[in-house]
């Protein structure tokens, strides 16, 4: 028992003290969420009824876009019939908002006449129907029209697209290299051969790319037929809106057209007050616990608050870790519940310490009570921390958002307070009350005094162990 209690010891303690000493090496740290450093959330909502089947392709065409541009665990989800986007630690605000709602619905237009861009004799259309001729503008980055256009039908749409990239082309040119469907190459070549002839259908040979009903390109059409994958789209684009362009046409449109009902954003300095606070609220709840436990019980109230430190090392690299290679936030929410896990370790000890009192008060000592006090105390403490498994693995499973959250990292203290319990409370307890220098300090140890003073003594010559 002495010895595989030595071994576990030394693993927790390696495995603890090298854990921390890898993430300071790695420089890996926590990833905080949009609470905690600041951030954007919005709430899009349908113009129009969806079903469960739409909504759904539009979380995860969001999602891709959302990963693309680089936001660390962002959190897209579902509440009834709207979707809710966070976006943690986004510098350009606007662009990943415009970025998110955009429905990307690309059309494939012909040309029927070039208008100007100041004039009024003809109304700007918003949109329209496939297969209707429509009057749409092509803007700059400052909302300025800088050309009108009266396009005929739609001749073909962004499925037939299977890919797209942001490339320079010229100095400072930049173009969006598109790659068109294997079995769709046909259809565009025909459109293209229609409008490279001036056909009737398009007189000024210029084909206009129609997306979310403005357009963003009218290149003229300079051969008959093309490859796959020599298909560009060019304009006066910047590196940025060439790559946005790139990224909606890759992933794909909406299927759904959503608007914004709410924004909401996050200011880096509230997030982190929000943290400090948190913080602070760690602290004095952990110094208040170590004075209970200290004043109360002693040696054993020092193990118990080695113990935690045991778990936290551990809680700090897993979500460390996390963080770098899963992306996982830790929110406000989080840090809430590892704040209340802090309860869920300390009951750990209270448990067990409070089994071994018991066995001293019935006249046994302490080195004969502590081995059956741990066996029935850690049964206790599983069955209880199993319940609070439970319920935060409920919370997980049904919530959504700083809920979640919260379940999520209330488990994995829990977790990780089996294992220090096991690995490091118990051998540390089982060394200091089997120790030669502290044999009958019972009030080192917060012990009381046998109910009848004659047993300890008895039960000592019984054991073989000098009264």
């Amino acid at each position: 028992m002495r010895r595989n209690g030595l071994f576990s010891l030394i693993f927790i303690v390696l495995l603890s003290v090298g854990g921390i000493v890898w993430t300071l090496a790695a420089d890996h740290e926590p990833l905080l969420g949009l609470d905690l450093q600041g951030g954007v959330s919005v709430v899009l909502q349908p113009t129009e009824d969806a079903d469960d089947d739409a909504l759904g392709q539009a979380i995860e065409i969001i999602r891709q876009r959302v990963d693309a541009i680089g936001v660390a665990e962002p959190e897209i989800s579902r509440q009834g019939d709207a979707i809710v986007v966070q976006l943690p630690g986004v510098a350009d605000r606007d662009r990943a908002l415009e970025l998110v709602g955009q429905t990307a619905e690309l059309r494939f237009r012909p040309v029927l006449q070039q208008l100007d861009p100041g004039g009024d004799e003809e109304e700007l259309s918003t949109g329209g129907a496939a297969d209707e001729e429509v009057i749409l503008a092509q803007v700059d980055d400052e909302g300025n029209e800088t050309a009108r256009y009266r396009l005929g039908p739609t001749e073909a749409t962004g499925d037939i697209l299977r890919g797209a990239n942001a490339e320079l082309f010229e100095l400072g040119q930049w173009q969006v290299a598109v790659q068109v469907r294997g079995d769709r190459i046909d259809q565009f070549n025909d459109i293209a051969s229609r409008c490279y002839n001036g056909s009737p259908e398009c007189p000024t040979r210029q084909l206009a790319i129609e997306l979310d009903g403005r357009v963003v390109s009218a290149p003229a059409i300079n051969a008959p037929s093309f490859d796959p994958d020599q298909v560009s789209i060019t304009g006066q684009f910047t590196e940025p809106e060439a790559k946005d362009l790139a990224l909606v046409l890759r992933y794909g449109a909406l299927p759904v057209e959503l608007e914004a009902q709410q924004t909401r954003s996050v200011s880096a300095s509230l997030g982190d007050d929000a943290l400090d606070a948190g913080v602070i609220a760690g602290l004095i709840g952990l110094g208040l616990v170590t004075l209970y436990m200290v004043v109360y019980y002693r040696l054993l109230g020092v193990v118990a608050i080695l113990s935690l430190l045991v778990a936290a090392a551990l809680l700090w690299t897993m979500v460390a870790w996390l963080g770098e290679s899963q992306g996982l936030a830790l929110t406000l929410a989080g840090v809430t519940g590892v704040i209340l896990s802090v309860g869920v370790a300390v009951d750990s000890n209270v448990v067990f310490y409070e089994h071994l009192k018991e066995e001293v008060s019935k006249g046994r000592t302490l080195r004969a009570a502590v081995d059956g006090s741990f066996a029935s105390a850690f049964s206790t403490i599983v069955k209880a921390d199993l319940a609070s498994l439970i319920g935060a693995g409920v919370l997980y499973w049904l919530t959504v958002g700083p809920v979640r959250g919260f379940a999520f990292f209330l488990g994995l203290a829990t977790l990780l307070d089996l294992v220090a319990a096991y690995f490091f409370m118990r051998p540390v307890t089982l060394m200091l009350v089997k120790s030669r220098r502290l044999q009958g300090s019972r009030a080192l140890f917060g012990m009381p005094r046998p109910a009848h003073p004659d047993a300890p003594a008895a039960r000592s010559v019984e054991e073989g162990v000098p009264a």
